[in-house]
C-alpha cells in the first residue's frame, strides 16, 4: 500500500499556525516506524516556484516516469482513466476555469467552484470544438473538468500546474512557461466566445460563475506506469481556498482513517510507503526489512512531533 498525500503543508503564515495545532497520532507512529528514503536531488532543493507541484513529480516518481518540469504526461494518464482511446500524438488537459479580473492581476479560482454540471460541460466544449478542430486538433471530453486535447504542436511543451496557479496571478505561471502562438491565439478565441454564450448568461442569471476560460496542464505523450499510488486529496479545496480550519479537520480525518489503515498495514508486517507532499517537495518513508528486535524498538519508540517533517514540505 502505497499513500500520496497531496497539500500536506503549505507556506501561508496562517497554514503554519494551523500545522503548530495538529494532533496526529497515527502519523506520528508510522513517521517513527517508517525509514525515510533517499532524497534526490530535485527533492532537496524544493521550490514552490516549480511548474510541477510536488505531489505530480512524486506521481511520476512512483509510475517511473522522467522527471521533467512541466512536461509531466498527466492528461494522457488521466485521459486513459476516463477510457479515452489514446493515440501516439501528446496530449494535454484542459480545465474549464474562472479567470477573475481583480485590480491589480488576473487570477484563477478553483475550477470546483463553479460546480459545473456535465451538460454545461460538454455544451461549452462542443461550442469551441470548431475552433480547435480547424487547427488539427483532436478534442474529448473526460468529466466535467477534465477537457483534452491531442496535437502534435503539444510535443516537448511545458505548462505549469494547474495546482500551482489556482488563487494565484496567471501571468507569473503564463510567463514562467510560454505556449507557442497558435495556442496563445486559440485562447483568446476562446475566451471571446464564451464571453457571448449563452450558457455563462444563464448561469450569471442564475448566481453562479461562468466559464470564461481554461488552464492547459499535464502536456505529454502517453507513458505506462508501473505503480499505482493511492492519492488522497481531501486537503486540497480547504489548502487552495486558504480554509485553514477545515484543512486541519480534514488531517484529523485523514490521521483516523487512511493513516490509521497503513499503520495496522504496517504493524501486521506489510510492506508500506507514505509520501508527504507540501509546497516545495514531497518525501517519501518506506517499510523497513526487520527483524524481532526491529520490531520491538519500532513498536517501543516514542513517536515524535509531526510539525518539523511537515515543515519541510
Amino acid at each position: 500500500m502505497h499513500l500520496l498525500i497531496t497539500f500536506a503543508a503549505a507556506l501561508d503564515e496562517q497554514a503554519r499556525q494551523a500545522m503548530a495545532g495538529l494532533v496526529l497520532p497515527q502519523l506520528a507512529v508510522l513517521l517513527a516506524r517508517l525509514q525515510a528514503q533517499e532524497r534526490n536531488a530535485e527533492e532537496a532543493e524544493g521550490d514552490e516556484r516549480s511548474l510541477s507541484a510536488p505531489h505530480e513529480r512524486a506521481l511520476a516518481r512512483a509510475f517511473g516516469w522522467p522527471l521533467a518540469d512541466g512536461a509531466l504526461p498527466l492528461a494522457a494518464w488521466q485521459a486513459a482513466a476516463d477510457g479515452i482511446e489514446m493515440g501516439r500524438q501528446p496530449w494535454v488537459r484542459l480545465t474549464p476555469a474562472h479567470w477573475h479580473l481583480g485590480t491589480e492581476q488576473v487570477s484563477l479560482l478553483d475550477p470546483a467552484e463553479l460546480l459545473l454540471t456535465a451538460d454545461e460541460s460538454r455544451a461549452l466544449l462542443d461550442a469551441v470544438r470548431e475552433l480547435f478542430e480547424s487547427e488539427g486538433f483532436t478534442l474529448a471530453w473526460g468529466a466535467p473538468l477534465r477537457w483534452y486535447a491531442a496535437h502534435p504542436l503539444l510535443e516537448g511543451m511545458r505548462n505549469a500546474s494547474l495546482d500551482r496557479v489556482v488563487g494565484r496571478n496567471v501571468d507569473r505561471w503564463l510567463a514562467a512557461a510560454p505556449t507557442p502562438p497558435l495556442l496563445r491565439r486559440l485562447q483568446n478565441e476562446v475566451q471571446m466566445l464564451l464571453y457571448t454564450h449563452p450558457l455563462n448568461a444563464a448561469r450569471e442569471l442564475a448566481g453562479a460563475l461562468p466559464v470564461n476560460s481554461y488552464w492547459l496542464d499535464g502536456c505529454g505523450a502517453q507513458r505506462p506506469a508501473t505503480a499505482q499510488p493511492l492519492v488522497d486529496e481531501r486537503l486540497r479545496a480547504p489548502a487552495l481556498a486558504g480554509d485553514w480550519a477545515a484543512w486541519s479537520a480534514a488531517w484529523q480525518a485523514l490521521d483516523a482513517g487512511p493513516l490509521a489503515e497503513l499503520a495496522r498495514r504496517d504493524a501486521a508486517g506489510e510492506p508500506v510507503r507514505l509520501t508527504l507532499a507540501g509546497e516545495r517537495r514531497a518525501l517519501d518513508w518506506a517499510s523497513a526489512p526487520r527483524g524481532l528486535w526491529q520490531r520491538l524498538s519500532g513498536a517501543l519508540r516514542r513517536p515524535g512531533p509531526v510539525q518539523s517533517v511537515l515543515e519541510q514540505l
